[in-house]
């Protein structure tokens, strides 16, 4: 990296932090979580990477090609794009479900996959407390039906997701790739994570843990997630399957509560994707995609592969 994208790049996480906090800080004034606040400062804080990247593109760097350089164009060539958008909207929720029975596994997720008796209870109390009669639908096609209420949240969350992808993974982690593929992912993944500090210190994600345990295992969560999503904007060479999958990750992120046991309080620092047990497949992933160099950019790697072939 030169002088000026250091400039760049130090000027993006000034603005991007310094406007999470800025909108985070009613959270903090007055109610924490429980604020009523609490879902417009969320989602006003997704959109605080995406001004950054665009302040910095328009006014600090001012490159031709604007559109190309956050990602957001050109959207071709339109089979890869779509092949591309479609594992984002599938590994995500395929990351958070495995974590699911794996943490099963090694003791540390209280799972109902039989029953389902934790999503049980939570419609029984929201029946009761509406005076609605019992739904006669077996709970099992209930569990069934939340996927469908997945794969469309995936997409109305597609436009908040688009606020930090455009920031992350649109426009920081290609300006850090000079540095060497897996340096920039690490350090766009723990800018990531600490970004969400706001959040994390107030108790989100990790209500039960410590704040500075909940900041250490998000941006651990961070790193591993981010990369995915990394590999997604490289391939493609497009920010769009990125946001989708970010779209469909924060979709499927409540759904341990459909396959958890009634009673049963979740340590999300273990359990979940959240959760260091929640880390492990995620982690081969990310191993299998290195080790075969899956990181290239497609057209670069076929412009390679045809140039070696003329010689």
């Amino acid at each position: 990296m030169n002088a000026r994208d250091i400039r760049s790049a130090i000027a993006f996480l000034l603005l991007a932090i310094g406007l999470s906090w800025l909108i985070a800080l009613p959270l903090w004034l007055g109610e924490g979580l429980a604020s009523p606040w609490f879902l417009p400062v969320s989602i006003g804080m997704m959109l605080t990477p995406a001004v950054a990247a665009l302040i910095v593109v328009f006014f600090i760097d001012r490159p031709t090609g604007k559109a190309r350089v956050l990602g957001l164009w050109p959207m071709k060539p339109v089979g890869r794009l779509i092949g591309y958008l479609a594992l984002g909207l599938v590994v995500p929720v395929a990351l958070i479900l495995v974590a699911l029975p794996i943490g099963a596994l090694l003791g540390v997720y209280p799972a109902d996959f039989v029953h389902f008796s934790a999503f049980q209870q939570i419609l029984d109390s929201q029946l009761a407390a509406t005076g609605a009669p019992e739904l006669p639908i077996p709970i099992g096609v209930l569990v069934a039906l939340q996927f469908v209420n997945i794969l469309i949240g995936a997409f109305l969350n597609l436009i908040p997701a688009l606020g930090e992808e455009l920031g992350w993974r649109g426009w920081l982690l290609p300006k850090l790739m000079p540095l060497g593929t897996i340096p920039a992912l690490l350090i766009s993944g723990v800018i990531w994570g600490l970004w969400h500090a706001p959040l994390i210190l107030l108790g989100y994600n990790y209500p039960t843990a410590p704040g500075w345990l909940g900041l250490t295992m998000m941006v651990g969560m961070c790193i591993l997630v981010g990369t995915v999503f990394g590999w997604l904007r490289l391939r493609s060479e497009s920010v769009w399957p990125a946001a989708l999958a970010h779209g469909a990750f924060n979709a499927a992120a409540g759904s341990y509560l459909l396959f958890s046991m009634a009673g049963e309080r979740i340590d999300t620092t273990q359990a979940t994707i959240l959760g260091w047990t929640g880390w492990i497949v995620p982690l081969i992933l990310v191993i299998v995609l290195l080790a075969t160099g899956q990181f290239a950019p497609a057209t670069r790697k076929t412009i390679t592969v045809s140039e070696s072939e003329r010689a």
